[in-house]
């Protein structure tokens, strides 16, 4: 952001701001008045909107700054900067980082580059990409329709967006040119949409539910386990001794993992409900890798699950429809609810921080707890009161 400020010694107003990474600053020949001091900010408005939107020309709006040769000198440099093609970048590039991802995260990243990048970028130098080219590309993302004929969602188009910034910003970085990227923001995205269920809803599911899937429902609404951190559960991970579960595994396309970071590598605490459904299990599936698996002892298919069990219960008690990693949501409600601590919940959750749990959950904890202020106004009037009744006592003695 520009600033604006008074030089001492003309007592001019002075601008303040930044263009291709460098730091302008442009004496006017106005007084520091309050009414040319409004006629500044607005035209200061109007630069750091050009320069947003790539259309920014220092000489139009400086004519005599020493400043307007610097930069035409640069924009020389640059346009005879020999830089490779977007395509054959981008795919140096994706080589250079796979060693750092996970499988799934390569194959997202693969599909964003195959799919939109390199048709609409593979032709053009990495050094020749505008912020107008790169503004347009994520207009005509908005104008994509998916099988299901829906347009991609804020999200999906900040994901494609992700990799093109980091192209870019890479090749700036090895060829000496001001990324074109700079500027632009991910588009905002909104809440994460949390559906828990309650309690009622809960013991009808467990207790209707198919036997052979009722310690695994039970597991899943009491831990808060993702879907794949359950399907990849191994019984090396489960320690009966110290009532706890180990997550260190995750099953991702078919593809067992290791947890993503640090927080996901957690230790959750059994309650007696999850401990005595993990000693039932235990007895069926024991002698194989897997707690929850097939007959076969394989991983389960969460895909499988899902339409041939989960979404027919559902539908069978007249539940409204919702996805399974709402058990999820539903173990942080129910915690947040019973009082626990948040940095405990968190621990369990995988969370590093209780910033998620409270942006997420607490606005569902007053309809869970039935709480809504009248526990600090009993604190207030027990406390206030007892205070009135001793000052009241101390006046009748006097």
């Amino acid at each position: 952001m520009g600033r604006i400020y008074t030089r001492k010694e003309t007592n001019k107003l002075v601008i303040d701001f930044s263009f291709k990474n460098k730091r302008c600053r442009e004496q006017t020949a106005l007084t520091d008045t309050k009414a040319n001091r409004k006629k500044v900010e607005r035209f200061l408005e109007t630069i750091e909107a050009e320069i947003t939107l790539g259309t920014f020309d220092y000489a139009k709006h400086f004519p005599n700054s020493p400043r307007v040769e610097q930069f035409r000198a640069m924009q020389a440099h640059s346009r005879f900067v020999d830089t490779p093609l977007f395509a054959n970048f981008a795919q140096q590039w994706f080589s250079e980082m796979l060693i750092q991802w996970r499988t799934s995260h390569s194959d997202t990243v693969q599909n964003s580059m195959t799919k939109y990048l390199i048709p609409t970028f593979g032709g053009k130098e990495v050094g020749r990409i505008t912020k107008a080219d790169i503004l347009e590309f994520r207009t005509s993302l908005a104008k994509v329709r998916t099988r299901s004929n829906q347009s991609l969602s804020p999200s999906r188009i900040n994901h494609i967006m992700t990799p093109l910034r980091m192209i870019l910003n890479e090749a700036a970085n090895r060829f000496n040119f001001s990324s074109p990227y700079q500027g632009i923001k991910s588009l905002k995205v909104p809440r994460t949409d949390v559906e828990p269920f309650g309690l009622d809803e809960v013991q009808l599911i467990i207790n209707s539910v198919r036997p052979d899937f009722r310690n695994y429902y039970t597991v899943r609404f009491f831990t808060g386990m993702r879907t794949g951190e359950i399907d990849g559960l191994q019984w090396d991970a489960v320690d009966f001794n110290r009532r706890q579960i180990m997550v260190k595994r995750t099953i991702v396309n078919g593809e067992v993992q290791y947890t993503k970071n640090d927080g996901s590598f957690r230790a959750i605490e059994m309650s007696q409900l999850v401990f005595d459904a993990l000693k039932r299990q235990y007895d069926a599936t024991g002698n194989q890798s897997y707690v929850f698996c097939t007959r076969t002892g394989t991983p389960l298919s969460h895909n499988n699950v899902t339409k041939r069990v989960w979404y027919p219960l559902l539908r069978h008690l007249g539940i409204p429809k919702r996805r399974p990693y709402q058990t999820r949501h539903t173990a942080a409600t129910l915690w947040l609810a019973a009082g626990e601590s948040p940095e405990w919940i968190a621990r369990q959750m995988g969370h590093t921080t209780t910033e998620m749990l409270f942006r997420v959950y607490s606005r569902y904890v007053p309809n869970l707890t039935r709480q809504d202020g009248s526990a600090f106004e009993r604190l207030l009037k027990e406390n206030f009161d007892c205070a009135h009744h001793q000052k009241k006592e101390r006046t009748d003695d006097a």
